[in-house]
Formats: structure tokens, sequence, C-alpha cells
């Protein structure tokens, strides 16, 4: 769905739904015109109420604004469960309904709008993508050993690919790219794979045969010299690998939301500028190490915790 939000609208004439519709695929009809085609008896409209999860569109992006054809469509009434941030939009919509006599009432479940699409709301008014926060610990609370060791087990391992099948992009550090030689694809899931960025300042990864390079999907390398493609590798030259830096160029990149996936070092930077907005810990219920990397440390209780056979999987909100 991104960069678009997900929204859904339901049409309402004397308390029967004659009419429903969503917003399927980006540069797809917006759930305003799937409900309004929808419609089989198109004269009862102007007797009907719109409820929308977000507010009518007013500008013309891939299609024409959803507010001018309520307003052709002469309909009733227009229940918004929540303002759209988008600057093209930003309240627009509404003023074009109310400005054609259309009856507007807005903030009807405005929570739980909102959050289906905290990652939109996110992006467009804190200027960053959403920030997940990913790693996996032993039992005892180590990230990894002197090798590279696999932690979670296979239903955490699917879990994993189905986020990046959900998440604009992945990102990890110098260390990780080197040592772990990750591919960062989707291959226990459906759907797409991420865009993967790697942080490699003094791109030490250069000329080696990185799964990262397979040209499999996007792939980004931030780094201090260069900005260049080179066989469909993209490197971006960034001033610093400081946590708020990299969002600043996400977000210039129109990237809505990033799992941060380590390693240890990376993730503790943006725990301690506190720059998240979620924390999905993959804990092992039978794995010691006694040793090794220590996982960072939260002084929080999780949200969510989920049984996955192997491991228990914790979720932390902000």
């Amino acid at each position: 769905m991104s960069p678009n939000p997900m929204v859904g609208c339901v049409i309402v004439h004397e308390g029967e739904i004659i009419g429903e519709g969503y917003h399927e695929a980006f540069g797809q009809s917006h759930a305003e015109v799937n409900a309004v085609n929808s419609v089989e008896k198109q004269e009862l409209l102007p007797e009907s109420t719109v409820y929308v999860s977000l507010e009518p569109c007013a500008h013309y992006g891939k299609t024409p604004p959803c507010a001018s054809l309520l307003i052709e469509k002469k309909i009733k009434k227009v229940v918004i469960g929540a303002l759209d941030p988008f600057i093209e939009v930003a309240g627009k919509g509404a003023a074009m309904l109310k400005q054609a006599g259309i009856e507007v009432e807005i903030g009807l479940l405005e929570k739980e709008c909102r959050a289906i699409n905290k990652r939109f709301f996110t992006f467009h008014t804190q200027k960053r993508p959403y920030i997940i926060l990913k790693w996996a610990e032993t039992a005892d609370g180590y990230m990894g050993g002197d090798e590279p060791i696999q932690i979670s087990g296979i239903a955490a391992q699917r879990r994993l690919h189905q986020w990046r099948s959900e998440e604009d992009a992945f990102l990890i550090g110098t260390r990780t790219l080197l040592e772990d030689n990750p591919h960062l694809s989707n291959r226990l899931w459906q759907g797409k794979s991420p865009i993967r960025i790697a942080i490699d300042m003094h791109l030490k990864s250069a000329e080696k045969p990185l799964n990262f390079f397979n040209r499999s999907q996007r792939t980004i390398i931030l780094n201090r010299f260069n900005d260049d493609i080179v066989r469909d590798v993209e490197y971006i030259r960034i001033d610093n690998s400081d946590p708020a830096n990299v969002m600043k160029v996400l977000y210039q990149l129109n990237i809505q939301s990033v799992v941060v996936e380590g390693g240890a070092q990376l993730l503790d930077s943006f725990i301690r500028q506190n720059l998240f907005d979620e924390i999905r810990r993959f804990k092992s219920k039978t794995l010691f190490l006694e040793h090794g990397i220590s996982a960072p440390r939260i002084d929080f209780i999780p949200n969510k915790t989920e049984n996955l056979v192997d491991d228990d999987l914790l979720i932390y909100l902000k």
C-alpha cells in the first residue's frame, strides 16, 4: 500500500449499507470511488451518508480528487474518521465538501483510524519513517557469539519474512553486513522483498561477494564517500551515521517504514536517542550462550507476548 494510506469507505442509506469499498493498491481507485461504484441504485446517493476512515483527497494524483466525486454525487453527509496529514490534503478535502453544502463530521473512531495508518501519519507528521527495532536473543540475553549463530526457530523466521513483505525497508550496520552476510529478502512468505539498506561509512563491503549485492531487490549503501549507482546498488553519501541523520535520508527517499535489524551497536544507538516507535524482540526459550554480544537492554514491559513454539515474540510500543 505504501506510500498511500489504507482507507475504507461505507455508504449508508436509511440505516442500510448500500455500498462499500477500500483502497486496494497504490495507483488504483480510492476507497470512496470503489464504494460509490458498488452502489446499485445510484439515485439513493443524494440521501446517503458516506463513512470514510481518512479524509477524502482534494488533489489530483494518480486519480482525481475523491472530494470532487462526492460533491458530484450530491452526497448528503460525510463522516470522516481522521483528517489526512498529507500536505496536499490536510483539511482541504473536508473544506471542499463543506463549501459544497455537504454536512461533514470529523473524528469518529479517530484513534482507531490513525492506528491503522500509523506509518503514514508518522511519516507525514514527524518527517521520518515509522521505526521498528528488531532483534533475536538467547534465553540468557545474547545476540550472538564469536561466530554467526541461528537463534530463532522456523516460526520466528517465517514471521520475520512476513514483516519483510509488509514494511518498506530493512536497515543493518556494517558488521552485520560483513559477518552475517544476510539476504534481507522474503523467501519464507508470499509478497515483496523490502528495500535493503546498509550503513557502510567506509565502504568495507566494496567488491566483496555478498548476498546483499545479488540484485534481487532494491539495495542502498549509505556511506561517507560516494553518490553513485554501481551494478544496480545505490550508493548514497551521508555526512554521519547518527540515527536521526539516517532517518532524514530515508524520509527524503520516501521510505515510510523501516525495520532496524542490527547489530547491537546500531540498535543501541536508536534506543539511546529514544528514536523508535516499536520494538519486536524474539527471545529463545532453550538456547543459552553464557557469553557473547549482549542484546540491547530495555526497562519496560512488553505490550504483547506471543508464543512461537521455540521462541517468545515480545512487542513493545512507545
